[in-house]
């Protein structure tokens, strides 16, 4: 069999391929209205720096061809060095792309922003003025997803649900490394990091069940740490409401210390009762009642700090066991005097000792 044959079997099998693989391209052909303008901001990229690439390497290929050695036909000048015309296409085309890349970036960086209320739910469509965001709280744990919903008073394990067409603004969060929030039918990815909350605006516009993942390395069970999302119309996610409020279990804060244990391969998980402020206290790294939180830390530390005698509760293992590593106590606040707003909203009745 001949080189040349060889080379035009393996082509046609690289674009059998390629053509195959493009037969669900889901990140170009999304459910969901921001991940499908995400998608669009990929093809106008592409096709913009295509506009470079495609040239140049044709043309490499030509002059590879043209002024081969044994072409002794091909005009041969030595003296050749410069072009005002062929400078000005070399420089200028790239240039205008940039500028078109850059204005692009721009206006989609702001339009696209995970924080920004959705002002539509598809094109054409603006969100209707009566209808209020749905707000879902994610927590990365190891290495398995959960999932509150503070306005139903449930929570799930790997499986979360939301209605079609209707916007969902989801605070995020992780309970120990940082992780990446991904449903690819919805919208691009979103870190969630231990102690901060990041936020995320998208809608869903087509019922089905989706798949969400980390898209960032955690650990051991990291491949795992994979959940179903499903889109429904608002019959069936009322129904899924009721189904997850059929069950027994309750996430109080102790169920949650267990949970975020870390554990592979998770089952899907559902609470029918949750504990008053358990995200905020995820948030803020004081699900163990023990520990001071953060909020608690930073309002003290604008209050003038505890000087010296504040750094012993430092030294105070969690639980009893030096292998836990310290942790500030929450035994360095009373409830007795209010605390003005302004020093930490999520504070009522803290006074330094």
């Amino acid at each position: 069999m001949s080189i040349a044959r060889r080379v035009l079997q393996a082509a046609v099998l690289l674009l059998a391929t390629a053509v195959l693989s493009g037969c669900n391209l889901l990140v170009l052909n999304p459910a969901g209205d921001i991940a499908a303008r995400q998608g669009q901001l990929i093809i106008v990229s592409t096709v913009l720096m295509l506009i470079v690439i495609v040239p140049v390497i044709a043309l490499t290929l030509l002059f590879a061809w043209r002024y081969r050695a044994s072409n002794r036909n091909a005009t041969y000048k030595p003296d050749w060095d410069h072009s005002t015309q062929l400078e000005l296409v070399i420089w200028g085309v790239p240039l205008l792309i940039i500028i078109a890349l850059g204005a692009i970036t721009w206006i989609s960086t702001h339009l696209l922003d995970p924080f920004r209320p959705l002002d539509r739910i598809a094109a054409g469509r603006p969100v209707p003025a009566d209808v209020k965001p749905l707000e879902v709280q994610v927590v990365a744990l190891d290495w398995k997803w959960l999932f509150v919903y503070p306005e139903e008073g449930i929570a799930t394990v790997n499986e979360m649900a939301v209605p079609v067409d209707r916007p969902v603004h989801f605070r995020i969060t992780a309970s120990s490394v940082m992780n990446t929030f991904y449903v690819p039918a919805l919208a691009g990815m979103i870190y969630g990091m231990p102690g901060m909350e990041s936020e995320l605006n998208a809608v869903i516009n087509q019922a089905g069940v989706y798949d969400g993942f980390s898209a960032n390395y955690s650990g051991a069970g990291f491949s795992h740490m994979r959940f179903k999302f499903h889109g429904m119309s608002d019959a069936d996610y009322q129904r899924w409401i009721n189904n997850v409020r059929a069950s027994n279990d309750s996430l109080t804060r102790a169920a949650y210390l267990e949970l975020e244990k870390p554990s592979e391969r998770e089952p899907v998980r559902h609470f029918a009762r949750v504990d008053n402020g358990l995200f905020d206290a995820v948030l803020n790294r004081c699900v163990d009642m023990d520990r001071l939180c953060m909020n608690q830390m930073m309002a003290i530390d604008n209050a003038g700090g505890l000087g010296l005698e504040g750094l012993k509760p430092l030294a105070t293992p969690r639980r009893g066991d030096p292998r836990l590593g310290a942790y500030v106590s929450a035994q360095v606040c009373s409830v007795n005097d209010v605390v003005p707003q302004s020093l930490s909203g999520s504070i009522v009745g803290m006074k330094a000792r």
